[in-house]
């Protein structure tokens, strides 16, 4: 809703205000009354199906009607390389910080946690809640879907944004003749971000229902015993997003304290549904409307959010090597190489896998052997907690290596991306609470 010249927003109607109202309350009562606070789950789960709901869709449309509108094929291409070449550098970055973090700090030291004494069985079934790990082969003909209606009834990332590219591609070989279709589905995707805005509403209440369940379900007090593990991870994550993605912005002209606080609101709801999901469909549009061209968009984020999970990477090498240190388990160098080269090709085959961060690090012990999986059973008690961090952390570096592939490919307007982060125009499309 606009507002007139000298109107502004008031406080407490700011989402992001909202938002944190929602987390401190819904903390406080997961502290005070556990059992209530596990009762608020269903409040989280809705609003995580909620958005979940219509990412499909909204990818569909931004992919198509920004491929409809390039140049020719080898843009497309173009842009995907570059895309890709940046996941990867990220990921091998964020796997060796994690790696130098787990060495110095040594979070596991003084456990001496007992094999024998930990449940392999509860891994397992935790693992499982996710999906089936793939082959390599059948993971990529995993992504081409039975049918397009199968890709979108699943909410398949991955297989959405292939049949997406697909559409794409094929009306921009129909030119001019495919115009009508296009403009439709520009109105289909007005359409689809204002009923996004109308579920946004609702997210104050949705992230109350997630943090009283986190803190009811699992307590504050679980965090003591195992806070080294859990300090590192967040440190770890800090420290690559000042340190490492901070510098890289700065390259396409960013300051990362302003894009953090440009994205504020998603970064709040992602820490407290866990999930970098939610945040999925707001991201897409403050990045088009921070001046990245629609097409990296469509290309670049939901691509990112399934091969570029950077804050999985910084916590599968911690938790790693704290299993190992807990367990008095001393790992050569040789030893931890193969676990960071073996992480590097498993993390691919779980993209797209609900809780794949769990999945990889499962399949990854049981295939190096090396570490027991029964291990794993030590962080049962705080995944929760560490999936807030790497959510987090993956949603973060995905906006910034879509803008910096914007800015590489020529795809970005600086001068509206300096305007939005300064705070100088109000971004109107992207879904508001009044």
């Amino acid at each position: 809703m606009a507002r007139g010249p000298g109107k502004q927003t008031p406080f407490y109607r700011k989402l992001w205000v909202q938002v944190l109202i929602g987390m401190g309350i819904g903390v406080v009562l997961g502290y005070v009354a556990p059992d209530t606070g596990s009762a608020m789950k269903p409040l989280g789960d809705a609003f995580i199906k909620l958005i979940k709901m219509i990412i499909a869709p909204i990818i569909f449309v931004t992919v198509v009607a920004g491929l409809s509108k390039m140049s020719n094929m080898r843009e497309v291409g173009r842009i995907g390389v570059r895309a890709l070449v940046l996941f990867e550098i990220a990921s091998t970055v964020a796997l060796l910080l994690g790696l130098t973090v787990a060495v110095i700090f040594r979070p596991g030291l003084g456990l001496n946690a007992d094999p024998a004494t930990l449940s392999a069985s509860a891994v397992t079934a935790y693992a499982n809640k996710g999906a089936a790990e793939p082959g390599g082969v059948q993971f990529f003909m995993n992504i081409i879907p039975e049918t397009p209606t199968g890709a979108f009834a699943t909410g398949d990332i991955l297989q959405v944004l292939f049949f997406s590219v697909l559409f794409g591609l094929a009306l921009l070989k129909l030119g001019p003749k495919g115009r009508p279709l296009v403009d439709f589905i520009e109105w289909v995707a007005a359409a689809l971000f204002a009923a996004l805005a109308l579920i946004m509403n609702l997210a104050p209440i949705g992230t109350f229902g997630a943090m009283a369940f986190a803190v009811g379900k699992y307590g504050i007090s679980s965090l003591i015993p195992m806070g080294k593990v859990v300090g590192a991870v967040y440190l770890t994550c800090i420290i690559f997003i000042l340190l490492v993605l901070g510098p890289a912005a700065r390259i396409a002209g960013v300051r990362i304290t302003k894009y953090l606080s440009y994205i504020k609101e998603e970064i709040l709801i992602v820490l407290a549904t866990s999930t970098s999901e939610v945040a999925l469909p707001r991201l897409m549009a403050k990045l088009e409307q921070a001046g990245c061209k629609q097409s990296v968009v469509g290309l670049v984020v939901p691509t990112g959010y399934s091969f570029n999970q950077d804050g999985s990477a910084i916590y599968q090498t911690i938790s790693v090597l704290f299993i190992a240190q807990a367990m008095n388990i001393h790992l050569s160098w040789g030893e931890i190489i193969t676990f960071l080269l073996v992480l590097k090709l498993t993390s691919k085959a779980g993209a797209g896998v609900s809780g794949s961060a769990f999945v990889v690090l499962a399949a990854t012990l049981a295939s190096v052997q090396t570490v027991p999986v029964a291990g794993m059973a030590l962080l049962l008690g705080i995944e929760r907690f560490m999936s807030m961090a790497r959510g987090t952390t993956n949603m973060i570096c995905n906006g910034i290596v879509t803008i910096i592939v914007a800015w590489w490919d020529n795809a970005l307007d600086t001068a509206v991306l300096e305007q939005v982060l300064d705070g100088k125009t109000l971004p109107a499309p992207v879904p508001a609470t009044e």
